[in-house]
């Protein structure tokens, strides 16, 4: 063989050699590497990993006395098995893992925990975003295990036949599975809230009658078989300019156009119907609820005369979420629970209850103002919104002395006494709990009057119009123009009570009511 021959085949010996050096140096990183990453995840997937960041002082001692530790069979369950999508499914699971954890490292190095409201965090609305269901089916494939209850396996079954189409969720009934809440009560409500053990009352002290009126004022009205009394306003009537202007800020196109309404006086109450009123119609009424909406609805519109009132069935767990009873505005109840209590308190007092038509709640929340609220300043000033409150806070002084909303709220109703009324002496119409009104929702309604409207009410719709904002509102959604609607499908997917009952609670938490009482003057 010739040097030139060598020469060429040299080169090429050299180029394998170094070929199957990369490759096996690359493999070897690569095992390196896939080794390291494993390591990793294990190492992050671990309890005391997940504690660095989430820094909750209540996280790992509810964790520890939960059932999902704190239980006969020893079997613990970590953090990772219920807030990532379960393992077999790797690209979700380690997707899941790598967006979410990206995030607690930003949040714990950006942020200071001190100022969470971690009690909000693990309400429901927040939880169900990081628990989902397939974890929890992961480990519970049996529904109906030896020993469920009638009502578990009730529920169950609802879950079963509507999960998907609902999307249903494991902890809408079984919150404190995780993270043990001693304020959480799974299961149907046993007794009536203040009527009966250390809470007895002296039926003494019960009202014999409603309270008489014999002129447009004012009145304390009582209820008879009770020692339930609420203060109701005289509103008169008047004309005012319903909707708000184009050019008021974070107007929404259900509000145009702006035109003039006229509404005759009516009585309305100083504040949102209470807890202590909603258990006085409970303990009076509680029953299979098994009154056909569409017979309520008829008897309300119509005079009084009504034979007997079906009323609420039990509740599961106390329906106030722990946050309080007594004058603290009654929550999640449905429209058709309004307005049945409305019919009852009607029969009890001899005056004709009813929610307020849509025209009398702008009338009445606005106090003869035409601003964005009834009282000064501009929505840009305390709204949350917009890229500048990022760097500069809003002004909350003057909107935190008359509305419960995101910034004041601690993400829970409040008591009336916290707030100043409006210029009618009404308190809570922005703020607190959204309130339902008498009309169906049409986001074109104002388009279709013209001239002055006398008395307008809505009447063909498949939602109902809510007024008012809640205590999760920004101040952009507390308005007195600001209308939103009722959305069936989400807000009654998970009542345990199905399919046995008609539906007396919703899933929304930020929904009350208020009554109104027709004028005789």
């Amino acid at each position: 063989m010739s040097k030139i021959s060598k020469r060429k085949n040299k080169p090429k010996k050299k180029f394998h050699q170094r070929k199957g050096f990369i490759l096996t140096t690359g493999i070897t990183i690569g095992v390196v590497f896939v080794a390291a990453l494993y390591q990793t995840s294990v190492y992050f997937s671990t309890n005391e990993s997940c504690m660095v960041c989430h820094v909750h002082p209540h996280a790992e001692e509810s964790w520890q006395l939960s059932v999902h530790v704190n239980n006969g069979s020893g079997v613990m369950v970590n953090c990772v098995d219920c807030h990532l999508p379960p393992t077999d499914n790797t690209w979700a699971h380690y997707s899941a893992k790598a967006v979410l954890g990206a995030r607690d490292v930003w949040g714990y190095l950006t942020k200071d925990s001190a100022d969470f409201n971690w009690e909000q965090k693990s309400e429901l609305e927040h939880a169900v975003k990081y628990i989902p269901n397939e974890s929890c089916v992961k480990c519970h494939q049996n529904l109906f295990p030896e020993g469920v209850t009638d009502d578990g396996i009730t529920a169950h079954l609802y879950y079963e036949e509507n999960a998907e189409k609902l999307d249903l969720q494991c902890i809408s009934c079984h919150l404190d599975a995780g993270h043990y809440n001693p304020n959480y009560a799974h299961g149907q409500m046993v007794g009536i809230p203040g009527m009966s053990g250390a809470y007895d009352v002296d039926t003494s002290l019960y009202f014999k009658e409603a309270t008489q009126i014999a002129t447009f004022a004012d009145f304390r009205e009582q209820i008879p078989g009770t020692a339930i009394s609420f203060n109701m306003i005289a509103i008169d009537g008047g004309t005012f300019k319903m909707g708000s202007p184009e050019k008021e800020s974070f107007r929404n196109s259900d509000e145009s156009p702006q035109h003039e309404v006229t509404v005759s006086p009516f009585f309305m109450a100083e504040i949102e119907t209470t807890w202590d009123q909603y258990w006085a119609f409970y303990a009076e009424t509680m029953s299979e609820g098994r009154t056909p909406p569409e017979v309520v609805y008829e008897n309300n519109l119509n005079a009084l005369g009504v034979d007997a009132i079906s009323g609420p069935t039990p509740p599961f767990g106390y329906p106030d979420q722990g946050w309080g009873q007594g004058d603290r505005p009654a929550i999640t109840m449905t429209h058709y629970a309004a307005e049945t209590y409305c019919q009852w308190l009607s029969e009890k007092t001899g005056k004709k209850y009813r929610l307020p038509t849509e025209a009398e709640w702008e009338y009445a929340a606005r106090g003869g103002t035409e601003s964005a609220y009834f009282f000064p300043g501009n929505p840009k000033e305390f709204s949350n919104q917009g890229f500048m409150r990022n760097i500069f806070k809003p002004k909350t002084d003057s909107i935190s002395y008359y509305v419960v909303y995101d910034y004041n709220s601690s993400g829970r109703t409040q008591l009336p006494s916290e707030v100043m009324p409006n210029p009618f002496g009404l308190k809570n119409m922005l703020g607190n709990v959204l309130e339902y009104t008498a009309d169906k929702y049409d986001p074109d309604a104002y388009s279709k009057r013209t001239g002055v409207t006398v008395n307008p009410v809505v009447t063909e719709g498949e939602e109902w119009v809510v007024r008012g904002g809640y205590y999760n509102s920004d101040a952009a959604e507390v308005r007195s123009a600001s209308r939103f609607q009722t959305h069936h499908d989400d807000w009654l997917r998970t009542d345990p009570q199905q399919p046995k009952s008609i539906w007396w609670y919703s899933d929304i938490k930020g929904i009350g009511f208020r009554v109104v009482c027709e004028s005789e003057f």
